[in-house]
């Protein structure tokens, strides 16, 4: 198929709607669910991984949990041709993105890929700048269902107006993609993103730490907690098809079942995106059972999608409430020490509001049975107060229901 008339085509069938493009509407209505391949394997990807972590997924529990995309982050492309149509490596994707998309779909998923606003990407590979629109008709060609867009090699550039370029250009290929940005946070885009992604990173990047700072000299990479406190002031941004992306999940890259159990928990209280970035073919039993909780899922894609607030912290014990559809909440109790914490908590004597979502517990009158999430166990109701001793970097996550 010749691919400067597909262009020319494509141009003048949707000219006429660019000046009111939109991001694809209907999408990510829940927080996206999947695996991406970079916290795990950086370039090193190739079209064997991305086939093996897809049967993976659909074999492992991961997929009847909830996960369905499979992306793949930079460093599979190879050059543009001289009409500037990007092409994968040839070494490493010999059968084209194309014929792995297929094989993706022929397993129940979706596949995604990565671009970068700039001229080249973070890993030195062709950008986007320029091409937008070429890469948008080249990536629906391919059956690309979810888009990362980068922010390497962008300091020239006003965000808004890149990422709303790539928006356009998706809307204008007619194949409804996922649009994730990852500017990482550095120009506010709670403010003004909502209207052009589907989700946006709010810091920089993650790495399998509880609590730290990674520091590369002119960059940082941050641990869970630091990623968890710059997300509290920005819950009003998130909702069903906008999306508050604090990173992908170090869930088995390295951390203690501990802080792997903590960092789910707070992910999906976050109403965050569960992108996991690990390595799918070889899980073991803890990372499994972390990945796949479906109480803790369930918490994550609730449809009201509301995030959790911060109800209470003292000596290093948080406690957060989010509430849930049908009148339900659920309750997270983390422990930033690294000493077990012993907690007591008297329903009845405790005023939880929310005045973004105008709800109420209303514990005095109202009682709620209690389940424990990771036992999978009941724990009583409301009735009787609650007391639990919590492992250090650990949490005790609840569901309380009407």
């Amino acid at each position: 198929m010749k691919k400067l008339p597909l262009l020319l085509l494509a141009l003048a069938t949707f000219s006429g709607g660019i000046l009111h493009a939109q991001k694809f509407e209907g999408l990510a209505l829940t927080p996206p669910m999947g695996w991406n391949s970079w916290n795990k394997f950086q370039c090193d990807v190739n079209e064997d991984l991305i086939r093996q972590t897809a049967d993976a997924m659909a074999t492992n529990g991961m997929k009847d949990a909830g996960y369905q995309y499979v992306n793949i982050d930079d460093c599979w492309h190879g050059v543009r041709d001289v009409q500037g149509f990007i092409h994968p490596d040839t070494n490493r994707f010999p059968s084209g993105i194309k014929a792995l998309a297929d094989y993706v779909h022929s397993k129940g998923l979706k596949l995604g890929i990565y671009s970068d606003v700039g001229n080249q990407t973070c890993g030195g590979r062709p950008g986007s700048r320029g091409h937008e629109y070429q890469d948008a008709l080249t990536y629906a060609s391919w059956g690309i269902d979810y888009l990362k867009f980068d922010w390497c090699n962008g300091e020239d550039l006003k965000a808004q107006g890149a990422y709303a370029t790539m928006r356009d250009a998706l809307h204008a290929a007619g194949r409804p993609m996922v649009f994730s940005m990852c500017e990482w946070g550095q120009n506010k885009p709670w403010l003004w993103a909502s209207n052009t992604s589907h989700l946006w990173r709010t810091t920089t990047d993650i790495y399998p730490c509880f609590d730290g700072t990674l520091d590369h000299t002119n960059w940082q990479q941050w641990g869970v907690l630091r990623i968890l406190d710059a997300q509290k002031p920005l819950r009003a941004a998130a909702g069903p098809g906008h999306w508050n992306d604090p990173d992908m999940l170090e869930v088995g890259n390295g951390m203690s079942v501990n802080e792997d159990r903590a960092h789910f928990s707070l992910w999906c209280m976050l109403a965050a995106p569960l992108i996991s970035g690990n390595d799918l073919r070889h899980m073991s039993p803890e990372t499994t059972a972390i990945l796949e909780n479906k109480g803790a899922i369930a918490i994550n894609q609730d449809s009201l999608g509301i995030e959790a607030f911060v109800y209470s912290a003292t000596n290093g014990v948080e406690i957060w409430f989010k509430p849930l559809a049908g009148g339900d909440w659920a309750m997270c109790v983390l422990n930033r020490n690294k000493d077990a914490q012993k907690i007591s908590f008297d329903w009845k004597n405790e005023n939880v509001t929310d005045s973004f979502s105008s709800r109420d517990t209303a514990f005095a009158t109202t009682t709620y049975a209690v389940q424990d999430l990771w036992t999978e166990k009941d724990a009583g109701t409301t009735q009787e107060p609650l007391t639990a001793e919590i492992p250090g970097h650990d949490v005790l996550l609840l569901r309380l229901k009407k």
